[in-house]
C-alpha cells in the first residue's frame, strides 16, 4: 500500500498536480495574472532573490565592545544583591506595564459601579436620614474598593541610582537591538540619509546614541540625550566615558540634558523616543510630547515600544496625532508620511475591536555577557517611523507580519497590505512565477514583499481570517 501511495505522489509531482489539503481551503492567493514582482529598479538583473530590496531584517545584533566593557566594569563595581532575580522581576514588570487610566474613564467606571450598587442600596429622593447616609457612605466605600481591584494602578518610576543601574543590566541590550533594527530600515531603504543631529527623548542609558553612532557615526555631529532622571543621565555619561583614564566620551558630540530644547526652530535630522511614552502620566501629555517631537523632526521620527498590545496602541495613538495634524500652528508645511512598518495611512487592521493583536517584530541580539544571560536573546518590539515629506518616493509594498512558512513548493505569507487589510497568501512558482516565489521564500517576518498590483488595487485575492500565534 505504501509503495502505491509513493508512486501516486511521484506521478502527481511529475504532472504538476498539488495534493489536496483541507487546511488550504479559504486561504488567499495572489492573483496570478495581476500581481507580479515590482522590478522597477531592475533588481532582478543585478542581485539574487535572497537579497531582494524588500529585505530589511537584521542578523543578530552585537553591542559595541566599548559599551560592553563599560557595563561589565560597572557590574564588577556594584554591590547589588540578587541581581538575577531582580532583573527578571523588573523586566516582567516593564513588559506588563499598562498606560495610566484616564480621569474620564475612571469616572465612567465609578458611575457604572454606583448604578449597579444603587440597585441594591436604593437612595430616597428626600433628604437622607442618618441610616441612609451611612448606606450612601457604605456604597462609596464599595465603589472605591472595587475600582482599586479592577483598575490598573499606574505609578511613575523613580529612576534613582539603583533603579537606573538595574535598568542598564536588564534592558540596555534589548533597547539597543530594537533601535538598531529600526535604524537599519532607514539605512537600507534611504541610503542617502546622512543625519548630522540626533535628539533622543527619554534617553535612559544612552543606547540610542550608541546605535545611531553605529549606523551614522561618520556624519552625526550632535547627539542630544534628554532624560528627566539625573541619576540616569549620570549613568549614561559614565558608560559613554568608558574605562579610559582620560575621561573623554567614547563618542564626541554627545550632550546630556534634563529638558527638551524649547524653541521650535531647533530641529534635528533624527528624533527618537524608545520605550519612553509609558513614562508619561496621561494621554494628553503623550499627545503633547509627540507633537513637540514631531515639530523638532527635520527628517525622521523613530518611535519604539514594547511589542505588547499596550506598546502597539501607544504607537497607533502617536501615528494618529501626527497624521491628523492636530497642531494649531504649522511649523513645517511638509506632510508627514508613515515610512515603516505600515504600507498605508489607513486605520491599523490589527486594532479591530473583535480581535486586538499587537503588530510586533522580533530582533535577535547577543546580550551583555553576564553569567545568567544566554548567548543569544530575542527582543519583541513594536516600532513606527514617520518621515517628513517625500513620501511619494516610497514603494507601497506589503509588509510581512508573521513568520514565513516555507513548505514543499509553496510558501505561506501573512501580509499587511497597501489597501489597509491583513492578507494570507499561499505563493507557488507555478501560479505566480519563479521570481515572486523565490522572493517570498527568502523573506522573513518584518520584511516587505516587492509585489506590484497592475490595476492599482489590492495585490491579493481575498481577505481571510487567520489564527495568530503571536503573543500579546
Amino acid at each position: 500500500g505504501g509503495g502505491k501511495m509513493a508512486t501516486v505522489r511521484r506521478l502527481r509531482r511529475a504532472w504538476g498536480l498539488a495534493a489536496p489539503c483541507a487546511s488550504w481551503r479559504g486561504m488567499a492567493s495572489v492573483i496570478p495574472k495581476v500581481t507580479q514582482v515590482d522590478n522597477s529598479s531592475d533588481f532582478l538583473g543585478n542581485i539574487p532573490h535572497r537579497k531582494h530590496p524588500g529585505i530589511v531584517h537584521l542578523k543578530a545584533v552585537r553591542l559595541p565592545p566599548k559599551l560592553i566593557e563599560s557595563a561589565g566594569f560597572l557590574m564588577a563595581e556594584s554591590s547589588m544583591r540578587d541581581i538575577k532575580e531582580r532583573v527578571k522581576t523588573f523586566t516582567n514588570y516593564l513588559w506588563s506595564r499598562k498606560r495610566p487610566v484616564e480621569e474620564t474613564e475612571l469616572r465612567k467606571k465609578a458611575q457604572y459601579l454606583q448604578q449597579r450598587l444603587q440597585g441594591r442600596i436604593a437612595p430616597s429622593n428626600e433628604l437622607l436620614s442618618e441610616p441612609d447616609q451611612a448606606k450612601e457612605k457604605e456604597m462609596e466605600k464599595k465603589v472605591l474598593n472595587t475600582l482599586r481591584k479592577t483598575v490598573y494602578h499606574w505609578v511613575p518610576l523613580d529612576y534613582n541610582e539603583e533603579l537606573s543601574f538595574l535598568y542598564m543590566v536588564a534592558r540596555m541590550d534589548g533597547v539597543y537591538a530594537a533601535v538598531s533594527r529600526a535604524f537599519h530600515e532607514i539605512e537600507k531603504r534611504f541610503p542617502d540619509f546622512q543625519p548630522s543631529t540626533l535628539l533622543d527623548f527619554g534617553s535612559g542609558t544612552g543606547a540610542v546614541s550608541w546605535a545611531a553612532h553605529n549606523s551614522w557615526g561618520k556624519t552625526l555631529k550632535e547627539y542630544v540625550n534628554i532624560d528627566s532622571s539625573k541619576a540616569m543621565l549620570t549613568l549614561a555619561e559614565t558608560l559613554m566615558k568608558g574605562t579610559s583614564e582620560d575621561q573623554n566620551l567614547c563618542i564626541p558630540g554627545v550632550y546630556f540634558r534634563q529638558f527638551l530644547p524649547v524653541s521650535p526652530k531647533v530641529k534635528f535630522d533624527l528624533v527618537v523616543s524608545a520605550f519612553s511614552l509609558n513614562e508619561l502620566p496621561s494621554y494628553s501629555q503623550r499627545v503633547e510630547t509627540i507633537q513637540t517631537l514631531w515639530r523638532k523632526t527635520d527628517s525622521f521620527l523613530v518611535l519604539v515600544e514594547n511589542g505588547s498590545k499596550e506598546g502597539h496602541q501607544m504607537l497607533m495613538e502617536a501615528r494618529d496625532v501626527v497624521l491628523k495634524g492636530r497642531d494649531k500652528v504649522i511649523h513645517d508645511p511638509r506632510e508627514p508620511h508613515v515610512f515603516a512598518p505600515c504600507p498605508h495611512h489607513l486605520p491599523c487592521p490589527r486594532l479591530s475591536p473583535d480581535r486586538l493583536l499587537p503588530c510586533n517584530f522580533i530582533q535577535a541580539y547577543h546580550p551583555l555577557p553576564f553569567n545568567w544571560n544566554p548567548s543569544l536573546k530575542e527582543e519583541r518590539f513594536s516600532f513606527l517611523i514617520l518621515q517628513r515629506g517625500a513620501g511619494e518616493a516610497n514603494e507601497w509594498w506589503p509588509r510581512i507580519t508573521q513568520p514565513v512558512l516555507c513548505r514543499p513548493r509553496h510558501v505561506h505569507v501573512h501580509l499587511c497590505c497597501p489597501d489597509g487589510t491583513l492578507q494570507h497568501a499561499c505563493i507557488t512558482a507555478k501560479k505566480h512565477g519563479r521570481d515572486l516565489y523565490r522572493c517570498a521564500r527568502s523573506s522573513h517576518c518584518g520584511d516587505r514583499l516587492p509585489v506590484l498590483s497592475l490595476d492599482g488595487g489590492p495585490a491579493l485575492e481575498e481577505r481571510t481570517d487567520f489564527e495568530s500565534k503571536e503573543q500579546s
